[in-house]
């Protein structure tokens, strides 16, 4: 008969077995939606880094200033403020899956919006097809980032994120590479310019609706959200907050806000210092964007594979220190050495946006979704940023390389003291 003392022991090393288990990335059950979700990040990398080339190539062909092409971005990251609230109710009540078709949906139909704007040549009828596919683009973000932390635990909700946003970069590597191949090459400009922008949005108008067929047929399984905690436990303390009572939530939103602020303007005039300081050609500006977006790419492993040994508040700080100094060499205008800063700054840039994303997240339990609009809703940085970006670029490009570097010291404070879980 064995003794209650033996059993004891032997539970209390099933126990520390158990403990001592690492947590899972994901769960086997959730590997093809996780796939389906982890495209999603692909598909608005490529819109987002499309519109820094159609920035320059609206400049060529409709004859704005840089200041006027920043409206570009002001349609994309307007759409993100105005979305965020509509886009998380409608996830809240409809579900993840829902979600993701309806932004694939106005994703689609932003895309093909671009044949009559191409057929008006008119660049106001362009940033209204811009925002409708925006609005797609917010609502994918809304709910990608708390799906993606959904599928498995909170510990590890950090590394799939990050791995997400790492095909996120990969979409921003061949959206340059199709924009300007599309818009700046000989042929194209030999022929209608606007004819091959309405030719490229509907070749993505197409692959967009295809996407959304092919996901409105997966069967996405049960999810318990993962900041609610394990079923059966009782809830973290502070859970049962409100929402804007959670301060590590409040600092997300305004980390992202000047986050997104400074990408938004270092993305709109790349090509810009390419051409004007490096003396490229806008082919050659344009492809070398593909080569930025391999850094972020970079960065987004490294940050990754980082976070196993370093927090993540502290690795966020660390890269926007990292983007405070290559800001000050861009600056410089000192050719080579600045330009290999300018790379840089993607590098750096990397792990912020979907770092400050999960930070944001951590125990807000119930308010999960709704927390997620509103940081979605801090990307309206991204909207206003270029405008005074460009205004500064009209005189000197390199100059205006100064103006980030605010936003990079408010993601230093986020990462260093305003993060804390409370």
């Amino acid at each position: 008969m064995i003794s209650s003392e033996s059993l004891e022991k032997e539970a209390a090393k099933n126990s520390a077995k158990t403990i001592a288990l690492p947590v899972k990335f994901t769960e086997k059950k959730y590997i093809v939606t996780f796939i389906f979700v982890t495209s999603l990040f692909l598909c608005w990398g490529i819109a987002l880094s499309m519109g820094d080339v159609l920035n320059k190539h609206f400049q060529n062909v409709l004859g704005l200033t840089k200041s006027q092409s920043g409206l570009v971005q002001f349609s994309i990251f307007g759409a993100y403020a105005i979305m965020g609230i509509p886009a998380g109710l409608f996830i809240k009540k409809m579900g993840y899956k829902n979600g993701v078709l309806l932004g694939l949906t106005l994703y689609a139909l932003g895309a093909f919006l671009f044949i009559p704007a191409a057929n008006l040549a008119s660049f106001t009828y362009f940033r209204m097809a811009l925002f409708v596919l925006a609005c797609g683009m917010a609502t994918l973000e809304t709910v990608a980032h708390p799906f993606a932390a959904a599928l498995g635990d909170q510990q590890t909700s950090d590394q799939r994120i990050n791995f997400a946003q790492s095909f996120n970069a990969v979409g921003t590597i061949v959206g340059p590479l199709i924009g300007t191949h599309f818009l700046f090459s000989v042929d194209q400009q030999a022929s209608n310019e606007l004819f091959s922008v309405k030719q490229l949005y509907i070749w993505i108008g197409i692959i967009i609706a295809g996407i959304a067929a092919a996901f409105a047929f997966v069967k996405v399984p049960a999810l318990a959200d993962p900041h609610n905690g394990p079923v059966g436990v009782a809830p973290a303390a502070g859970t049962s907050k409100k929402l804007f009572r959670h301060k590590n939530f409040v600092w997300a939103v305004v980390a992202q806000f000047f986050n997104v602020a400074a990408q938004a303007g270092t993305w709109a005039f790349f090509i810009n210092y390419g051409h004007e300081v490096m003396h490229y050609t806008d082919v050659k500006a344009g492809n070398m964007m593909a080569l930025f977006m391999v850094m972020m790419l970079a960065g987004r492993f490294v940050g990754t594979a980082l976070m196993r040994f370093v927090a993540p508040n502290k690795l966020l700080a660390a890269f926007a220190i990292g983007n405070v100094l290559m800001c000050l060499l861009v600056a410089q205008g000192w050719g080579w050495t600045s330009y290999a800063a300018l790379l840089m700054i993607n590098f750096f840039f990397s792990i912020m946006y979907p770092t400050i994303f999960s930070l944001g997240l951590k125990d807000l339990g119930p308010h999960t979704q709704q927390g997620s609009s509103f940081i979605v809703m801090g990307m309206f940085g991204g909207a206003v940023f270029p405008f005074i970006m460009g205004r500064l670029a009209d005189t000197s490009v390199a100059t205006a390389y100064y103006l980030p570097i605010v936003c990079y010291l408010v993601v230093f404070l986020y990462g260093y003291r305003l993060y804390k879980l409370r």
